[in-house]
């Protein structure tokens, strides 16, 4: 069953019915204001932190299933009956109350009809704002006139502090208060300390306030619930809080001609007295939101059309096009901040993590990418290694780090990770090249401790040299605390073939840059220590594939003849992107991972589960069989394993897998799927679970980027290098001609790929402005401002 449908030309995905498997959500704003918003107005708010600044509340994994949230109530006043504008948390019967959510860019608009009033609500944050807006229009569609009592309601937290609010309610029951200011609830808390920042107020402009109402317990009434509050029952009474439990409740009572629509407009924020007056000023006028949400449109849009493209596969180019690229910007601005999963409390931004998230917008926004490489070296240790966690206050040169017992107490992190500086390096690299700016590599930006400063092309020559520092018996890049894989602990001196293949990987990067600056002796070391690294590796072919690695006392883990955990993605994956594997080993490899870990969901992480016969250090296997990191659809590799198929030129299987972990593809088998079908999970149950194919984890998680390039860069070919572009595609054979439109340095390329013969891989020719040219290569120097390209397979 499908609950919705894509509408690529607004770049919306439509929710047609209401009770979606959970929650559906959208993000407004940004971490300076942030907003999680469902299909239903389920959701949370909050200033600078999910965990520190939370505003309104939400309580995960409840009974109840996506409460509170910003809801707008409806009763007719002259039957008593009443619903929302959202189908929750009333919930009439959905026979009777039409429906649709609009989830768009950073906006969100739900839509419903019921007992002849159809209603609408907008909710935003404007761009560059602190605070939020819901824009609401009631219609009366009968022939009739209607007197109807409209109320906003929003349940405000008592204590910005998530675990505060939620747990100690011997503190945080006793510190609030409301008042009515005319037209908003203004809350306090901790009034004696006369603190602005604890002020939070939700207003009205547009209507008078009829009633009010700024206490939750005098709002819902005794053993009841959001679905039948007493003040709607009965009305609102004017009444505030005095510890308890604060909201905010305005109630605007409005009579509607046949075929009339009136407007108004509810503005939630953190902000004291007088700003919030001010704020909520502005919104009397009621045309104020349509310029707003044009801004916000033209200010997204405007990203997503940098790459634009038209295959014969709709929910391919949807996903491209719109959700897979806006979900890259919304890992890249949130890190794992905020969701209905990550409840806030994650303190810092994961290195790899955030690293990884910059490429999938490198493309699209390389102006954000710059800046952004810029903070994640700054987190750059002198050692080479990488913070494992960015504080979200963080003071490059001043750092403690994992060598202090003070960064451990603080962060939770005791040690470096092996792989988290080696990301740097795709990241650069695809920087450089989509922009041309290779005095990039020349900028000085301070490492994370001491105060020492160094350029881009040092600190990459210091994450090498962290790598070759800590070796292990073998002479791969030490295990540490773990790799990419969290739960893959091979003891400090274990080493991981997936490390080491992104050490050759960067090595292979770095030497280029070295060509550049004749930096000879460098380009030497590197050329040793890479043919070292790819010798010790070529011990680590098992006969179908690359074993994981070894623990630090020698045994080897991913053997083929081991009962568990015998085969490995990543290895598979990673040694054809590095180029280490030959072809012959490449096509073997690959192949066993289509034998042995392909599912009609994704590929496994790696599989046979462990059960019995797990090593020390393997910490996966505390989850069921078939789950996260014990043999489940952990989607970011899947971006990994299009990329290497397409590098093989497999067309066929690189569309393959991405059909089969495209969320696009579920849309209508959303029951199985239960997470939203417009954007990728975290990873998917396994084909041992008795439910394969159910999806965890929405949202904020670095699949968007590494299925992002292996689509990009792997199926569509488009691989910028410093000197310009090429297209070599890996496309299925059924697909006979594809276009798109991309802006590459300021200049427009309009592409055409036409594969008459049903190729999977390999260009035949290339022609710009009407001019074949010699190889693949189309230089930036030949390009005009506006170009039109063919490319034919």
């Amino acid at each position: 069953m499908n609950y919705g449908y894509f509408d690529e030309k607004n770049k919306e995905y439509v929710v047609t019915k209401p009770d979606t498997p959970s929650a559906w959500a959208n993000y407004l704003g940004s971490p300076e204001y942030g907003a999680i918003i469902s299909n239903n107005a389920g959701g949370y708010s909050f200033v600078k932190s999910g965990a520190n600044g939370r505003i309104i509340r939400y309580r995960f994994n409840s009974v109840t299933n996506d409460q509170p949230g910003r809801y707008i109530y409806i009763k007719d006043d002259e039957t008593g009956d009443f619903w929302t504008v959202s189908w929750a948390p009333v919930k009439k019967r959905q026979d009777k109350f039409n429906y649709e959510c609009h989830h768009g860019t950073a906006y969100t608009v739900i839509k419903s009809e019921y007992s002849g009033i159809k209603s609408e609500a907008l909710y935003y944050v404007p761009l560059n704002a602190t605070y939020e807006v819901w824009r609401a229009k009631v219609t009366n569609t009968t022939d009739s006139p209607r007197k109807l009592s409209v109320t906003g309601f929003v349940e405000f937290t008592n204590e910005s502090n998530y675990e505060q609010d939620q747990i100690n309610l011997q503190y945080t029951l006793f510190i609030t208060k409301t008042y009515f200011k005319g037209n908003f609830i203004q809350q306090k808390i901790n009034e004696n300390f006369d603190d602005p920042n604890r002020e939070r107020f939700f207003g009205l402009a547009g209507q008078k306030v009829t009633a009010y109402c700024g206490d939750r317990d005098k709002f819902t009434g005794r053993y009841r619930g959001y679905e039948s509050p007493v003040g709607i029952e009965e009305g609102l009474k004017n009444e505030v809080n005095y510890n308890t439990n604060s909201c905010g409740a305005l109630q605007t009572q409005i009579e509607l001609k046949p075929g009339e629509t009136k407007e108004f407009i509810y503005i939630l924020g953190q902000k004291p007295e007088k700003e919030a007056a001010e704020i909520i000023a502005k919104y009397n006028d009621i045309s104020l939101p349509d310029k707003e949400l044009a801004e916000l449109k033209n200010y997204w849009h405007s990203k997503l059309n940098n790459l634009q493209v038209n295959t014969p596969d709709e929910k391919f180019n949807n996903m491209v096009n719109v959700w897979n690229a806006y979900q890259c910007f919304i890992t890249f601005i949130w890190s794992r901040a905020a969701s209905f999963q990550y409840c806030g409390l994650r303190n810092g931004f994961g290195y790899r993590d955030t690293v990884q998230d910059i490429q999938g917008i490198i493309h699209l926004a390389p102006d954000m990418a710059r800046e952004q490489i810029r903070f994640m070296l700054s987190a750059q240790v002198n050692n080479g290694a990488g913070l494992p966690l960015v504080k979200y206050d963080h003071n490059p040169g001043k750092e403690n780090t994992p060598d202090d017992e003070s960064y451990a107490r603080q962060t939770g992190h005791p040690s470096y990770r092996a792989d988290d500086a080696l990301w740097l390096f795709p990241t650069i690299s695809k920087f450089i090249s989509e922009t041309g700016q290779a005095d990039f590599l020349d900028e000085v930006v301070s490492f994370a401790n001491n105060g020492e400063s160094g350029t881009v092309y040092e600190h990459m020559k210091r994450a090498i040299d962290f790598s070759m520092n800590n070796l292990g018996p073998h002479g791969m890049p030490a295990g540490l605390h773990a790799d990419w894989n969290d739960c893959v602990r091979l003891g400090k001196r274990g080493e991981s073939t997936f490390v080491a293949f992104q050490l050759v990987y960067a090595i292979k990067i770095l030497r280029v840059y070295a060509e550049e600056k004749n930096d000879s002796e460098y380009i030497k070391y590197l050329d040793e220590i890479m043919a070292k690294q790819i010798e010790i590796l070529s011990q680590c072919w098992d006969g179908d594939r690359w074993i994981r690695g070894f623990k630090e006392d020698g045994q080897v883990i991913g053997k083929r003849t081991d009962i568990e955990a015998n085969m490995w993605l990543n290895p598979q994956s990673w040694a054809v992107i590095s180029g280490v594997s030959t072809k012959e080993q490449a096509e073997a490899s690959m192949e066993s991972v289509y034998r042995e870990l392909n599912t009609p969901y994704g590929t496994q992480v790696m599989n046979p589960p462990y059960h019995y016969h797990a090593f020390d250090g393997a910490l996966m296997r505390c989850f069921n069989d078939y789950t996260k990191e014990n043999a489940g659809i952990f989607s970011q590799t899947q971006g990994w394993a299009i990329l290497a198929e397409s590098l093989l030129g497999h067309g066929n299987r690189a569309y393959e897998y991405w059909k089969e972990c495209s969320p696009a593809y579920m849309n209508d088998d959303a029951d199985r799927r239960v997470i939203e079908p417009y954007v990728h999970g975290q990873f998917t149950e396994g084909s041992g679970s008795p439910f394969a194919g159910r999806s965890h984890v929405h949202w904020l998680t670095g699949t968007a980027s590494t299925v992002m390039v292996g689509t990009i860069e792997g199926i569509l070919g488009i691989r910028p290098e410093i000197k310009g572009l090429t297209v070599n595609p890996s496309i299925p054979s059924e697909w006979k001609q594809f276009s798109f439109t991309k802006v590459f340095r300021g200049k427009e390329l309009n592409v055409t790929v036409k594969n008459p013969n049903g190729a999977q891989g390999s260009v035949k020719a290339v022609t710009v402005n009407g001019e074949k040219i010699s190889g693949i290569l189309i230089e930036e120097g030949t390009l005009k401002d506006k170009n039109e390209i063919t490319v034919e397979m």
